[in-house]
């Protein structure tokens, strides 16, 4: 018979990050990975996903001129790194790490 793998065997942590200025995203992305290297974890990404991007048409009067309407509109770039067995160590570094505001961290262990 075959044996079954243990889930113990290949832990995954994956990392989501969302920000809406891609600029200030890129860099913290940079920040996790210099720090996941220093630890030598198993690194795959940084992996851009698509742009969401919301988009809000508002009238520009109360209740006259129906069709002057303006368009604004919300991008939020988001990137996905994926770390294979990650050390305890590298754990706790990324929990202390200080990234700027406006970066949304999700982190799932798999």
């Amino acid at each position: 018979m075959a044996e079954k793998k243990k889930k113990d065997d290949n832990v995954k942590l994956r990392i989501r990050v969302r920000a809406y200025e891609s600029k200030v995203l890129d860099t913290s992305v940079k920040q996790i990975m210099d720090t996941a290297a220093r630890y030598d974890a198993v690194i795959a990404g940084p992996v851009p996903l698509p742009t969401e991007i919301k988009k809000y048409t508002v009238n520009r009067s109360t209740f006259v001129h129906k069709d002057a309407r303006e368009q604004f509109e919300i991008r939020v770039h988001k990137r996905l790194i994926d770390m294979i067995n990650p050390s305890p160590k590298l754990i706790d570094a990324l929990t202390n790490l200080t990234l700027p505001s406006g970066v949304e961290i999700d982190v799932k262990m798999m």
